[in-house]
């Protein structure tokens, strides 16, 4: 997905100055990397906020408009007021096409309503990480990695060396020698509890009639003996 930002570039700097940029509905940020200057933009507060609330804008190399120039960014980081749906500041990262790039990139779950642990073991699913990082060139960023859980049995687990990962990503994690579970099928907290109540609960009308005969003459023999 190509997504294009607008900006323009920020003269004014400082904390009064912000503020009042922030007054008008505009949102103060920087570029920065690339082996150029730092450039400070700013950027509209109403097409920014959408563009964060696409899962995309986090993990995609980005088309940065200032002014006349052009150039490739990641977004590097978000800074949010600590109560007001407003978004303080943001960093932008120029990239070069020849040199990886280190980021988090969220996963999709796929196939879990048809998971055996799920339709025959009636288990839960457990997400245990929501995404993963990765290191590659900029052409190969995903925006996602799937995760299929397709075959994923009750009580068995997907961890990160099962992911299959796009050509040319690598994950930063598994490199660093860490094998981390990804998601597991579990059965239900509540289930458990139900099948100990009803064995416990179990009447002697539902043991066999041969059970109960065989406990009765042994009580019978007891009582003989004594």
């Amino acid at each position: 997905m190509a997504i294009e930002v607008v900006a323009i570039p920020r003269s004014l700097q400082g904390t009064g100055a912000s503020r009042r940029l922030r007054n008008s509905g505009r949102t103060p940020g920087i570029i920065y990397g690339g082996g150029k200057p730092a450039q400070p933009i700013e950027l509209d507060h109403n097409a920014l906020s959408h563009h964060l609330k696409m899962e995309a804008f986090h993990a995609s190399i980005l088309t940065m408009k200032v002014g006349k120039e052009t150039e490739q960014v990641l977004l590097r980081d978000v800074q949010m007021h600590p109560w007001r749906q407003m978004v303080q500041h943001v960093d932008f990262q120029r990239v070069a096409a020849n040199e990886k790039v280190h980021m988090k990139v969220p996963l999709h779950f796929v196939n879990a309503d048809v998971a055996p642990g799920v339709k025959v073991g009636h288990g839960i699913i457990s997400h245990v990480l929501n995404d993963i990082e990765i290191t590659c060139l900029p052409k190969d960023l995903p925006e996602f990695v799937e995760v299929d859980l397709v075959n994923l049995e009750l009580g068995h687990s997907i961890h990160l060396a099962d992911l299959k990962l796009p050509p040319g990503v690598e994950s930063v994690q598994f490199k660093r020698g860490e094998n981390q579970v990804v998601a597991t099928i579990t059965v239900p907290g509540g289930a458990k509890e139900e099948e100990e109540e009803a064995a416990a609960a179990t009447p002697a009308s539902a043991v066999p009639a041969s059970a109960q005969k065989d406990k009765e003459e042994e009580k019978k023999g007891d009582k003989d003996k004594k």
